[in-house]
C-alpha cells in the first residue's frame, strides 16, 4: 500500500502572512475572445447558395497538389511499408506479395476519399439541421483567425473535445463556413455499418481506424505512415479526438496516446519543421445524446451505429437544443513544447523508415503534451446558467423553492467568476428569466410547479423504464451537467475534502491529503503528471481569493463566510468519494477470488441497487459504469487489486489488507501517510 502515500513534493511558503500561498501562486483570470453566432447569417441566406458558393480554402504553404488515391500510392510504395513487409515476411513465412496485398486491402478499408461534392452536401443538410435544433452556434472568430495564420504555416492538429457525434460534423460545417480546409478525420470503423451514410463520411474527410490494433504490425504500421502521409504533405488537418471515444459523464477521459504519438513522429525524425496542436473547446447548451448517455452508464449496451438508427433518430429535429459554443484555443508549437525538455538526436541513430517504440522520456512526453491540451479544452469550455442551477439542485433534492434556487444560483455564478470560470450568462436578462428559461429548456429533467422547481424523478406512467429505474435515468442526466462545474472547481473541491478528512488545520496534513485524493482520483479527472504541488497551490489560491480560507506558515484556516463555500465544494466532490467507498466495501465481499471486469459490473451494479432500495445510500452516482470501470482502474493502479492476462482475458483479484486501508483512508478510519519531504 505504499503507493497509496503521496509522492516526495516541495513546496514553500516564505512569508508568515495569511496569504503566503497567495504571493508564490497567482492565476491570472483569463480574458476570453467574443462569440460571434454563425446561425445568423444562415437564417438570411440560403442553405442551397451557402452550400454551393465559391470555396477557395487557403492552404500550407508547402502542399503538394494531390489526390485521395495519391496519398494511397505514396503510403504503399513508401520505405517504412517496405520494410514492415519485409520483416513479416521473413517472421511468418508469408510471401511479400501476399502482405503487399493485404496491406493495399487494409489502405483502401481506411483511407478517406474527400470531395468536394460531399462537403457541399453535408453544408447543405448540416446548415438546415443545426438552424432547426440549435438557437445559436457560436464561435470566437480571433481563433479562426489565428488557425487560417497557422493552417498556412505548418501541418495542424484539430484536437476537440467529445461530448457529442455532432462534434466532428460540427466542426466541418464551421471551417467551410469560414473558407478554411476541411479536416481529415479519424473515425472508429463502426461507421462503416452505416450503409450510404459511412461512404458519405469518407468522401467528406473521413478515415476509419480500428479501436484496437490487437498486435497487428501491418495495420499499425500501414495506419501510421497513413497519418503521416497526409500531415508531411499538407494535404489538410488531421483532427482526431485525444479522449477516444464520448464522453458519456461530462467530465473530460483520460486521454489515449495512439494517434498523439503518430503525429508527432515527423516532427522528431525531422520531415516537418513544425506541427501545431489546436485544443478546441465544444460546449452545448443541451447534449443530444444525453438520454443515451444515461442508459449507456446504467448498463444498456451501446447501439450499433446504423442508417436506420440515424433516421429513427430523426425524431430530434423536433426538439431544441438551445446554444452551442465552440472555442477555438491557440495554435500550439510542437517545437515549443520539444524545446529544452526533448532531444531529437535518439531518431538520427537509425533511418527513418525503420518503426521505434517509443522511449520512456518520449511517452512521458506525449502523456504530458496530452495533459496540457486537455486543461486548454477544459479551460474553454462554456458553463451555461443550467450547469449552476442543477449542481445546487442535485444538492437540494427533489425539489426546492424558486426564489431560493435564484438567489444560489446568482451565489454560484459569482463563485464561478472567482474560480475564472468560462460563464454565458445573459446579462441583459432578469436572473429569475435566465434561470426559467433554462428549466424549460431542460424540461425533461425539471419542471416548475407552483414556485417549487421539481427533479423530474418519477414518471408518470412507471418507476421502471425499459427495465431501469426512472430516477436513476434521470438522476444520472443531472450529474453529467454537474460534472461540467467540477471539471472547473476539481482543485479547490479537493482542498476542501482534504480539510474536511484532515483532523485540525495543519497545512501539511492538508496537503498529504490533497496528494492521497489525487492520487485516487486521476483516472476521473485531468491532472498534470508531477503537478500536485502547483494543483494545491491553485486550490488554496482560489479558495484565498474568494475570502473562504486564510492561509499562515502552518496553517489553514477557515473564514468565517467559508464555510458556506466549502460545504457546498464538498457537496459537489464528495459523491465521488462515497462511490469509491461503495466499491471497496463490494470488492471486500467479493465472493470468487479471480474474476473479470465483466463479472465486477454486473455484481457490482447489483450490490450498488441493493443499497440504494434499501435506503443505507443515497449515492446514486456510483451507478455509472463510468465510475465503476475507473474505481477499478485506481484499485489495479494503487496495488489493492491485482491483475493479470488469462487466456487473452484480465482476470482480477483482491488484495485485501491493502483495499480495506484503502477503504478506511477513504472513510478517515486510518490517518492518511504524510510526504516525507514536504516543506510547506
Amino acid at each position: 500500500m505504499d503507493s497509496l502515500r503521496p509522492a516526495n513534493s516541495h513546496f514553500s511558503a516564505s512569508s508568515t502572512s495569511p496569504g503566503a500561498v497567495v504571493l508564490l501562486y497567482a492565476k491570472e483570470l483569463k480574458k476570453w475572445d467574443e462569440f460571434e453566432d454563425t446561425l445568423e447569417e444562415r437564417k438570411h441566406v440560403s442553405d442551397l447558395k451557402f452550400a454551393m458558393k465559391c470555396y477557395t480554402p487557403l492552404v500550407y504553404k508547402g502542399i503538394i497538389p494531390c489526390k485521395p488515391s495519391d496519398i494511397k500510392c505514396s503510403v504503399l510504395s513508401s520505405e517504412e511499408i517496405h520494410y514492415v513487409i519485409k520483416q513479416l515476411s521473413k517472421e511468418s513465412s508469408q510471401p511479400v506479395d501476399v502482405l503487399r496485398e493485404e496491406a493495399s486491402e487494409i489502405l483502401e478499408e481506411m483511407s478517406h476519399k474527400l470531395r468536394v461534392g460531399a462537403i457541399r452536401f453535408f453544408a447543405f443538410a448540416l446548415s438546415k439541421i443545426f438552424k432547426q435544433i440549435f438557437s445559436k452556434v457560436c464561435v470566437n472568430e480571433e481563433g479562426i483567425q489565428k488557425l487560417q495564420r497557422a493552417i498556412q504555416e505548418y501541418p495542424v492538429i484539430l484536437l476537440p473535445s467529445h461530448r457529442s457525434y455532432i462534434d466532428f460534423l460540427m466542426l466541418s460545417f464551421l471551417l467551410y463556413s469560414y473558407d478554411l480546409p476541411v479536416p481529415v478525420i479519424a473515425a472508429g470503423m463502426d461507421f462503416l455499418g452505416m450503409k450510404i451514410v459511412g461512404e458519405l463520411l469518407r468522401m467528406s474527410g473521413a478515415f476509419f481506424m480500428r479501436r484496437t490494433f490487437g498486435g497487428d504490425k501491418l495495420y499499425w504500421a500501414v495506419f501510421s505512415e497513413y497519418v503521416k502521409t497526409m500531415l508531411r504533405s499538407g494535404y489538410a488537418p488531421v483532427e482526431f479526438f485525444l479522449e477516444g471515444t464520448r464522453s458519456r459523464s461530462a467530465k473530460t477521459l483520460t486521454p489515449k496516446f495512439g494517434l498523439l504519438n503518430i503525429v508527432m513522429e515527423p516532427f522528431f525524425k525531422r520531415e516537418v519543421f513544425d506541427t501545431y496542436l489546436v485544443p478546441i473547446s465544444i460546449s452545448y447548451d443541451k447534449i443530444l445524446e444525453e438520454t443515451l448517455y444515461a442508459y449507456e452508464l446504467l448498463g444498456v449496451p451501446k447501439p450499433k451505429e446504423s442508417t436506420t438508427g440515424l433516421l429513427k433518430a430523426r425524431r430530434v429535429l423536433s426538439e431544441n437544443f438551445g446554444s452551442v459554443h465552440v472555442y477555438f484555443g491557440d495554435p500550439v508549437s510542437l517545437r515549443s513544447l520539444a524545446a529544452a525538455r526533448m532531444s531529437r538526436s535518439p531518431y538520427n541513430l537509425v533511418p527513418r523508415y525503420i518503426p521505434q517504440k517509443p522511449s520512456e522520456e518520449m511517452h512521458a512526453f506525449v502523456t504530458e503534451v496530452a495533459c496540457k491540451m486537455q486543461l486548454l479544452q477544459i479551460e474553454n469550455l462554456v458553463l451555461s446558467p443550467w450547469v449552476l442551477a442543477v449542481a445546487v439542485l442535485l444538492q437540494n433534492r427533489p425539489s426546492m423553492d424558486f426564489d431560493a434556487l435564484v438567489e444560489k444560483t446568482l451565489w454560484l455564478k459569482a463563485l464561478t467568476q472567482a474560480f475564472g470560470g468560462f460563464l454565458q450568462w445573459p446579462d441583459n436578462e432578469p436572473a429569475e428569466e435566465v434561470v426559467q428559461s433554462s428549466i424549460l429548456l431542460h424540461s425533461n429533467l425539471a419542471s416548475l410547479v407552483k414556485d417549487q422547481v421539481i427533479l423530474k424523478v418519477n414518471s408518470r406512467d412507471s418507476e421502471v423504464v425499459n427495465g431501469l429505474i426512472f430516477q436513476h435515468i434521470t438522476l444520472l442526466m443531472c450529474s453529467a451537467y454537474r460534472n461540467q462545474l467540477l471539471n472547473i472547481f476539481v482543485r479547490p473541491s479537493l482542498v476542501a475534502v482534504a480539510l474536511q478528512m484532515t483532523p485540525g488545520f495543519r497545512k501539511e496534513d492538508v496537503y498529504s491529503c490533497f496528494c492521497f485524493l489525487c492520487s485516487v482520483f486521476s483516472d476521473e479527472f485531468i491532472f498534470l503528471p508531477g503537478n500536485t504541488v502547483r494543483d494545491f497551490e491553485e486550490g488554496c489560491y482560489l479558495l484565498c481569493k474568494s475570502d473562504t480560507i486564510h492561509m499562515t506558515t502552518k496553517d489553514i484556516l477557515v473564514t468565517e463566510k467559508g464555510n458556506t463555500v466549502l460545504e457546498f465544494l464538498v457537496g459537489l466532490f464528495k459523491p465521488f468519494v462515497e462511490c469509491y467507498q461503495i466499491i471497496c466495501k463490494y470488492l471486500l465481499h467479493e465472493e470468487e477470488d479471480h474474476f473479470t471486469e465483466k463479472h465486477y459490473l454486473a455484481a457490482v451494479r447489483k450490490f450498488t441497487n441493493q443499497l440504494l432500495d434499501q435506503g443505507t445510500s443515497q449515492c446514486y452516482d456510483v451507478l455509472s459504469s463510468d465510475v465503476q470501470k475507473n474505481a477499478l482502474a485506481a484499485c489495479v493502479r494503487l496495488g489493492v487489486v491485482e491483475r493479470e492476462k488469462v487466456n487473452n482475458d484480465n482476470m482480477y483479484s483482491v488484495n485485501e489488507p491493502a483495499l480495506r486501508k484503502l477503504e478506511e483512508m477513504l472513510g478517515c478510519k486510518t490517518p492518511i501517510g504524510k510526504p516525507v519531504t514536504a516543506k510547506l
